[in-house]
């Protein structure tokens, strides 16, 4: 990084050049790949890893987390899913598919209820 804290303007960084703006060795970015789907750099057409901008900033995100917060890295992923860094998991999205769907029927049958009382036009 630069002396005053910011990336060097480039449109990708190759692993060893993140390694050192993150301040990790590249095994634990390859890691960080496998455990956080946000991050998901490109390979070149050599199969190296080419990291995006918006790739070392959340690293640089989940390094905060992990070293300066000590979160662990199931809490720094459900930190960064709270933020809408991270996407939810598949079982999150149908978690919460269901309970729209649940919520939708209950609507219903209080609607329902509340026409039969008198209490509302019915739809």
């Amino acid at each position: 990084m630069s002396e005053d804290g910011e990336l060097p303007v480039k449109l990708y960084y190759r692993i060893g050049e993140v390694s050192d703006l993150v301040g990790v060795e590249p095994h634990v970015l390859r890691y960080w790949e496998t455990e956080f789907r946000s991050i998901r750099p490109q390979k070149s057409r050599k199969g190296q890893r080419i990291y995006s901008r918006r790739d070392v900033d959340r690293l640089l995100k989940v390094k905060d987390l992990l070293y300066t917060h000590g979160f662990t890295i199931a809490g720094a992923r459900r930190r960064l899913r709270e933020t809408g860094v991270e996407p939810p998991t598949a079982a999150e999205a149908r978690l919460s598919e269901r309970t729209r769907a649940m919520l939708g029927d209950l609507r219903r049958d209080v609607e329902s209820m509340l026409a039969e009382l008198d209490l509302i036009a019915p739809r």
